[in-house]
């Protein structure tokens, strides 16, 4: 795991994804409120939270498959420009939707099972008039060869492959356009737990190999802490916490990231039984109507008044280091595999 923390690669501003609510009930779903994030150039950043709170939808959003509602996504330019991809249209992002590019969690639902594995890979060669012919064919064999699976399989169809090798499919037609930042989508949460730990080591080697940029979106926090320098935890449609990956696990600064590492199993035999999960109450509150001040404070189990009626600005409380909780540098709360 690499990170340069230069100029990002990609800085997220105040970004907000808002879906019409329930027919009659004239509400909006508030799926991304407020996002501020930053991803440089060469790290794999950890994106984590509960079902629910808004990572697909952030990782759409920078893809532009969804059109942000406001914010904006400063992207930096291979020549060093900037240019906010939140406000253009479809002819002007099409040179980024080749530098920007999607796995998606299920390898059986986004693969064509009409088309060969020459055609999925190939297609945004094509598509993109990038390579035809003779050219197509050898990028394909190129990028087969490069995720672990054999050329001279190209011509076979999807459902003749394993889970595991068609994420592989999946990973090669996310490559084939070099692009500069990839947003992996629970890329590994549909595969059995030894086919998972083979894509997790093919995504390091490709991010170091390729000098990739990833931003790897999770529920698994033992997967995130394998592959990513830094975690970004997401509650409620907003970012609470942005650490490097060790320091996070070793000392939160947010209640809710607390919550979410008591559930890590503990990676020595020794810590094992030695703790108690955190089990927060209540369910994930409703996008379309959060609750006041701040949003984890119904659940969280150090609120106070000011809770409920504040909402805590995200602040660096080290370097490197950002929460957004009125006591994140009071409060002492528990690393992963810490007893309590």
């Amino acid at each position: 795991m690499t990170t340069t923390m230069d100029s990002p690669l990609l800085r997220v501003e105040d970004l907000q994804v808002h879906f019409p609510g329930r027919r009659g009930s004239g509400g909006l779903v508030r799926a991304v409120d407020g996002v501020g994030l930053e991803i440089h150039h060469g790290e794999t950043l950890g994106l984590v939270g509960e079902s629910g709170c808004g990572k697909s939808t952030l990782g759409r959003a920078i893809v532009r498959a969804y059109r942000p509602t406001a914010g904006q996504l400063h992207y930096r330019r291979a020549d060093g420009g900037e240019v906010d991809l939140a406000g253009l249209g479809e002819r002007a992002l099409r040179p980024y939707r080749q530098e920007i590019r999607m796995i998606f969690q299920d390898p059986f639902s986004s693969l064509n099972p009409r088309m060969t594995l020459r055609d999925i890979i190939g297609e945004p060669l094509k598509v993109n008039r990038v390579a035809r012919g003779r050219a197509l064919q050898e990028r394909v064999a190129e990028l087969l060869t490069t995720v672990g699976l054999r050329p001279e399989h190209m011509s076979r169809y999807p459902h003749a492959f394993s889970g595991g090798q068609r994420q592989r499919v999946a990973i090669a037609r996310a490559l084939a356009l070099h692009p500069r930042l990839v947003i992996a989508d629970e890329a590994v949460s549909a595969l059995d737990v030894s086919v998972r730990a083979q894509i997790l080591n093919l995504l390091a080697r490709l991010q170091a190999d390729l000098d990739l940029t990833t931003l790897f979106i999770s529920h698994d926090l033992s997967v995130v802490r394998q592959l990513c320098d830094r975690v970004a935890v997401m509650y409620l449609g907003r970012v609470v916490e942005v650490a490097p990956t060790e320091e996070l696990f070793a000392r939160p600064r947010h209640p809710y990231t607390e919550a979410l590492l008591s559930a890590v199993p503990a990676t020595h035999p020794s810590r094992r039984g030695g703790r108690d999960r955190i089990v927060l109450e209540g369910d994930l509150p409703d996008p379309s109507d959060p609750p006041p001040g701040c949003p984890f404070h119904t659940r969280c189990p150090y609120a106070v008044p000011r809770c409920s009626t504040e909402r805590p600005a995200a602040v660096e409380v080290a370097p490197g280091r950002t929460a957004a909780c009125h006591f994140a540098d009071e409060l002492h709360l528990r690393g992963a595999g810490q007893a309590a």
